[in-house]
């Protein structure tokens, strides 16, 4: 008979152990927590950033907790190159999660044609390229996970988020007709779409928000506004993804999971 504890040990088995995994822009934040919730899961993970001294930070951090390899590389997404150099230790992953640093802030009247394809690039065609570069051997093993890291401004745009709500709201019109194409042959593709989280980005704007109060103050106030009354912790959200990219995920494919802490006020 089998134990209690053997049995809740193998209920809570995701199925990452020796899978691959690519996780873009994994330096930091979101990114970062996704990598070392699969590194822990006993994936061999590729950690990825542009700063050489920030991705060894990151690597060092998840190899922490993990059960598989984590291996480093220091490339830009944007650039056809750092694509190709990505996807040098392993051209073809079991799962890839797309990640990219928003786009600025501001006005659509301020921006130039040259800040529309930047952001498109960086938010839409860079991730489109990824998956272009991964799925065909997903499809050819009959396995295969994506996870795209969008916003919730996907689901409810900002206006001041305008260069965001366009390209990563195209890369979402093209991984709902990409993902039933694929479902057959057990490749699954969703997109993760986060509120506000504790993340070093976040908790910078709060600083250089914090004028007449201080740093604290100020993130205890952004809390306030929350509809849970707190931030997102960037560890919840990397669960989520591993959980996505599992073996109990399989018939989950083509959705947009919110993670905000019930801030969307809509029904659907």
């Amino acid at each position: 008979m089998v134990s209690r504890e053997k049995r809740e040990a193998e209920e809570l088995e995701l199925g990452l152990k020796g899978k691959t995994a690519i996780v873009c822009a994994s330096s930091k934040g979101l990114g970062k927590a996704c990598a070392a919730a699969l590194a822990a899961e006993g994936a061999d993970v590729v950690v990825n950033g542009r700063n050489p001294e920030t991705v060894a930070a990151a690597v060092k951090e998840s190899l922490a907790v993990a059960r598989g390899r984590v291996i480093p590389v220091v490339a830009d997404l944007t650039t056809e190159e750092g694509r190709a150099r990505l996807l040098g230790p392993i051209p073809q992953p079991d799962i890839l999660v797309n990640n990219c640093g928003g786009p600025p802030f501001g006005n659509f009247r301020d921006f130039d044609r040259s800040d529309w394809l930047r952001a498109i690039e960086g938010n839409m065609l860079s991730a489109i390229d990824l998956i272009k570069a991964v799925i065909d051997p997903m499809i050819l093993r009959r396995h295969g996970r994506i996870v795209n890291i969008t916003s919730v401004a996907v689901k409810a745009p900002i206006a001041e988020l305008c260069l965001s709500n366009a390209a990563r709201s195209g890369l979402t019109g093209f991984v709902a007709g990409l993902a039933r194409e694929v479902s057959r042959a057990n490749v699954t593709i969703n997109n993760l779409l986060p509120g506000t989280f504790a993340t070093d980005r976040i908790l910078e704007q709060a600083r250089h928000a914090a004028k007449d109060i201080g740093f604290e103050e100020q993130v205890a106030l952004w809390q306030a506004e929350e509809v849970s009354g707190r931030m997102g912790r960037p560890e919840e959200l990397g669960a989520m993804c591993a959980f996505l990219c599992s073996d109990h995920a399989g018939y989950i494919t083509g959705q947009n999971i919110l993670m905000d802490g019930g801030g969307y006020p809509g029904t659907f």
